[in-house]
């Protein structure tokens, strides 16, 4: 994110106040978090040679402000080799139950957060339906036991050339030899949730509607994309179970081929089937401690790719694993199975096109984090 516009919106927003306490009603607040990886990869050999590898993850940087109405919040991320914006925008409070926010934020799509538990997120997550931001302005209203959210997107939050970024956006750039010229334009987003307390807790059932351009930057012509979900998340005692269907269209206009487009996320490019169903079935266990807080569980993802092509093959991923949170510390321990999965198969980079690999791939994942 451009310093300058950080800089003016935090000028604007807090020149009359200082940085006080965080219950006063006029503040600013820094935290962020410093974490660390460790990956073995079964699947390649460099890494069970050294037996895995551990390295500098992430620096997360968060402002959170408030100034009578007017608010302010923003999470930039560091890594080893780039820096990218999570989120930062501007937001308003007309009221108590309704917040209009503008700048990058997060696309009210699917389950409310994310719909994964661990550390490696789910299956749609890379495909841009889980945890995007992009450029635009949204609006929130909360009623007494629902949520609606409308929203309007004018572009990612970064050119379509860029592949370092947080969240997956189409990419415009070349692929295996295939030159793409796609760009996400004009996408509104409407996600309303309602929820419902039981005796055993709590439930969130939603639905969600997406429907942007895509601009062809070669021809200047636009195609269009489609996205709906359709999502339930429920805590029951101790446990917690994220069910979700999300079927979403890409028809690019002049495509190279109508079956695939091309996606960028943290500073990976990879192809996608441009029709797909997508099924994600996640279940969890709360076990208080004396400690601080455990959770296990296990998220699983499908994506049956619908196109016009019988070679093309679904795409499976399964993580299984705990996080433990211990005051500022939190720990996440992830062993991840992939079929036909980008990031988590050895020879298919890509998700629901023509399986190269056999079977099951796997991987392990440990992240130390520290919050501050």
């Amino acid at each position: 994110m451009n310093k300058v516009w950080i800089n003016s919106l935090l000028l604007v927003l807090f020149s009359d106040i200082n940085v006080v306490a965080a219950d006063s009603p006029e503040r600013l607040e820094v935290g962020g978090a410093v974490k660390v990886n460790y990956k073995y990869i079964d699947y390649n050999q460099e890494s069970k040679h050294k037996g895995g590898d551990l390295v500098f993850d992430v620096t997360s940087i968060k402002f959170s402000g408030k100034n009578g109405q007017w608010g302010l919040e923003s999470d930039y991320r560091f890594t080893a080799d780039s820096h990218y914006v999570r989120y930062g925008y501007g937001y308003y409070d007309v009221s108590n139950d309704f917040q209009i926010q503008f700048g990058v934020n997060q696309t009210p799509f699917g389950n409310i957060g994310v719909i994964s538990n661990s550390y490696w997120f789910g299956l749609p997550y890379y495909l841009g339906f889980e945890d995007d931001h992009d450029v635009g302005i949204k609006s929130v209203y909360k009623g007494e036991n629902f949520r609606t959210e409308f929203a309007f997107y004018k572009n990612a939050e970064y050119e379509a050339s860029e592949t370092k970024r947080y969240g997956a956006d189409l990419y415009s750039g070349k692929i295996g030899g295939i030159e793409y010229f796609n760009e996400e334009v004009n996408q509104f987003n409407l996600r309303h949730t309602y929820f419902f307390d039981h005796e055993a807790g709590g439930t969130a059932l939603g639905v969600s509607l997406q429907y942007g351009d895509i601009y062809n930057s070669q021809t200047g012509n636009m195609g269009e994309r489609t996205a709906y979900a359709l999502h339930l998340d429920s805590h029951i005692y101790d446990w917690n179970i994220q069910l979700q269907l999300l079927e979403y269209q890409y028809d690019a206009a002049e495509p190279v081929g109508s079956k695939k487009i091309a996606v960028s996320v943290v500073g990976a490019t990879f192809e996608v089937a441009s029709k797909a169903q997508v099924y994600s079935v996640n279940i969890a266990k709360n076990v208080p401690t004396s400690w601080g807080r455990l959770k296990l569980y296990n998220d699983f993802g499908l994506m049956t790719p619908d196109v016009d092509d019988s070679s093309y093959d679904n795409s499976m991923q399964n993580v299984t694993g705990f996080s433990a949170y211990i005051g500022s510390v939190v720990i996440m321990l992830d062993y991840i199975m992939g079929n036909n999965m980008t990031f988590s198969t050895a020879d298919n980079n890509h998700i629901g096109l023509p399986c190269l690999g056999e079977g099951w791939d796997k991987r392990v994942n440990f992240n130390l984090a520290y919050y501050f």
